[in-house]
């Protein structure tokens, strides 16, 4: 099973793709995490994108493909993979075709997490996290038991994100929608694409997108 999981930041990516890693025995394949993997290891790759990050410059798509490439052909991912972060233009979707064809494989579906912007700003504004053991909290929805208190571990010290604020969050989503508008038009032309409401409850968009992966032969 092989997924794209669109949505802007706070969409909740990152937990419905840990998610559905146990429920598939699939691999979420974060583009920064790979990145980093291959520049750690050294791979020709790796050197290539770590001379680039040393001058100050953006990976080039060429070489973010290539990072894919090799990860994509790792053992770990031999049931499946979840791409997180990529791609995030229609030239990067075209190209990720390209090389999926060149191994002859393909996509099985690109699931969209829809949310609502103002409700998005809101939840990501909020959301602050225990210093010590990374325990999320939110300054609405989930708040610690004891005020100032982490329920987990018992710290009182807790951090904000910095690009966690309203402007700089309104400004994230409409990088995404630029970027991101366009793919959903794509993918839905190649009738891979499926749109969950990012706004239920968590479990409740976990469901939808079981039940889709399941009617598609998951």
């Amino acid at each position: 099973m092989r997924l794209i999981l669109l949505g802007p930041p706070g969409a909740g990516k990152g937990t419905q793709a840990a998610r559905l890693e146990k429920k598939f025995g699939i691999r979420q394949l974060s583009t920064g995490d790979m990145l980093r993997a291959a520049v750690a290891a050294g791979s020709p790759i790796g050197v290539k994108a770590k001379a680039v990050m040393e001058r100050g410059e953006l990976v080039s798509d060429d070489i973010v493909i290539g990072i894919i490439s090799d990860r994509i052909d790792e053992p770990d991912v031999a049931n499946g993979y979840i791409l997180d972060g990529f791609p995030r233009t229609v030239a990067q979707a075209q190209a990720l075709d390209a090389l999926l064809v060149k191994k002859g494989s393909k996509l099985d579906r690109v699931i969209e997490i829809a949310v609502d912007d103002g409700a998005l700003v809101e939840r990501i504004a909020g959301r602050y996290s225990c210093k010590k053991c990374g325990a999320g909290y939110h300054d609405l929805h989930q708040k610690p038991k004891v005020e100032g208190v982490c329920d987990s571990c018992g710290s009182e010290d807790f951090l904000r994100r910095a690009d966690d604020n309203a402007e700089t969050v309104k400004s994230r989503l409409e990088a995404y929608h630029a970027q991101t508008a366009p793919l959903v038009v794509y993918y839905s032309g190649k009738e891979l694409l499926h749109s969950v409401d990012g706004m239920a409850d968590i479990d409740k968009v976990t469901e939808e997108i079981v039940g889709e992966l399941k009617a598609i032969g998951a």
